[in-house]
């Protein structure tokens, strides 16, 4: 099975479609106001109805409460939650939405990997630096080597830090089976470039599944 790709930051047709046609597995759509990524949830049902089927369509959330996530369920259906929160409110968030959740997490070293049971996805990444005012990997790598031999509760994906240059090692290393990429695809914050993703996706698919 080749590795799984994920777009992440999709805001324009132009990249949707490209992603879409590239193949890959997710598109994941950002609702979190600070991020240069962020859309409007009619912007995202628009961009989703473009394609019937195709790649599943991931919401991103950070610390959101029920309200947020229904305000945006209300208007663009989603495949998948991928969430900033802690264990357990992730778990809630699965159970009153019914939907698969994805746990976002970010890590230093091996002591930072979880060993105990999650939702139903998890997202590899490095810590944000300290003063950061938005989560994630922010284009910042950890060393991949420490996933190797990791037994994850539940399915992962590596992310921080990927680019067309470096996914094949990187995939290599970790031993992941799925990754995500959000600004290494880009021409300009928040911009997705077609001939970038096309490369991502290409080379994450040249890697056999570890």
């Amino acid at each position: 099975m080749p590795v799984g790709v994920k777009i992440c930051g999709i805001t324009d047709a132009t990249g949707f479609d490209t992603a879409a046609q590239a193949g890959a597995r997710w598109i994941g759509f950002v609702f979190f106001e600070r991020s240069p990524r962020n859309i409007a949830p009619r912007a995202a049902a628009a961009l989703s109805a473009r394609m019937t089927g195709g790649p599943e369509r991931i919401g991103l959330f950070v610390q959101p409460d029920d309200i947020a996530i229904e305000r945006v369920l209300d208007t663009v259906p989603l495949d998948g939650l991928q969430v900033y929160a802690p264990q357990q409110r992730a778990m809630e968030i699965r159970q009153r939405f019914g939907l698969p959740v994805w746990r976002a997490v970010g890590i230093e070293s091996r002591a930072d990997l979880p060993v105990h049971a999650s939702p139903d996805r998890l997202v590899i990444e490095s810590r944000p630096p300290v003063g950061s005012t938005r989560p994630g990997g922010n284009a910042r790598q950890f060393d991949w080597t420490l996933t190797q031999g990791w037994k994850s509760p539940v399915p992962w994906m590596l992310a921080g830090g990927l680019t067309p240059d470096n996914v094949g090692r990187a995939i290599t290393l970790s031993g992941a089976e799925a990754v995500d990429v959000s600004s290494g695809v880009e021409s300009a914050p928040g911009v997705k470039s077609p001939t970038l993703i096309r490369a991502f996706i290409a080379a994450a698919s040249g890697v056999p599944t570890p």
